[in-house]
């Protein structure tokens, strides 16, 4: 949608289904999702935006093009307008619709950050040690949370899933995918399986070398998430893996090395890769 703005449409309460847990790999969701319109009005603004922005590219990682984006001062304010939306919605749900706001917030979020330091060459830079998640923040649910809360003290243990690392993105290149458009409820069983089968089957996610397997550091650092050893995190690769790379990992089922590429992913270095 060249050249057009994305505005917010009038807010709808968030519906909240009963999910009393998502699923776990392979395992399908859906029936615990009633079947609601295909967008809620709350998230429409951000579809439009990643929409917009996001460029998927043919190495298979999708690049945001943050220059054009920082330029647009109305898309700016409809990206501050939908995060504004979240400060007083009941967020305290532990159901599908509940995991899509905290994560869609999370991404917003994020991608105001890089906005605000554009140009930049990592989300990290600046930081010493570590990032900068605990200095971001947010008003959501009626209280002040920063990135590192939403993701480490709100999404991972009250929903208990390790297909919450594909949803969230922390603007590298070596991060699962940003979406082209928001998470929500009725797709969400749907499209977190469509996330992680993209990841995985990237070299992101896992590479097969003579000597076993250099998968992301995301299965090192959130190991307990992914069953808390080598073989479930292999375990958890097969489920999503296809044919011809389960083939690849049955032949040598070592994890030999991790690793993680913090650059942005950002169109503009693309262009010069």
């Amino acid at each position: 949608m060249p050249g057009a703005a994305c505005r917010l449409a009038l807010p709808v309460a968030l519906a909240l289904t009963p999910l009393s847990a998502l699923a776990q790999p392979a395992v399908p969701v859906s029936g615990m999702v009633q079947q609601q319109p295909a967008e809620k009005p709350v998230h429409a603004a951000w579809t439009c935006l990643l929409k917009k922005y996001v460029q998927p590219g043919i190495d298979g990682v999708n690049r945001v093009d943050y220059a054009a984006f920082k330029a647009n001062a109305e898309d700016r304010a409809a990206l501050d307008t939908y995060i504004a939306k979240f400060a007083e919605m009941d967020l305290s749900g532990t159901d599908a619709a509940t995991f899509a706001a905290w994560a869609n917030l999370y991404n917003a979020v994020t991608m105001r950050y890089i906005l605000e330091n554009y140009p930049t060459g990592s989300i990290r830079d600046g930081h010493l040690f570590g990032g900068p998640w605990k200095k971001i923040k947010v008003v959501a649910d009626g209280q002040t949370v920063s990135l590192d809360e939403i993701e480490h003290a709100i999404l991972r243990p009250r929903f208990g899933n390790p297909l919450v690392h594909y949803a969230i993105n922390c603007a590298a290149v070596s991060c699962p995918n940003l979406q082209v458009k928001a998470w929500q409820a009725e797709t969400l069983d749907e499209d977190l399986a469509a996330a992680a089968r993209a990841y995985i089957n990237d070299p992101r996610g896992v590479t097969v070398t003579p000597r076993g397997l250099r998968v992301s550091s995301i299965y090192d650092w959130f190991e307990a998430d992914f069953g808390g050893s080598k073989q479930a995190v292999i375990d958890h690769l097969l489920a999503y893996a296809d044919s011809g790379l389960a083939e690849k990992i049955h032949s040598n089922p070592r994890i030999r090395a991790y690793e993680y590429n913090w650059s942005l992913n950002d169109t503009k270095k693309a262009e010069t890769e």
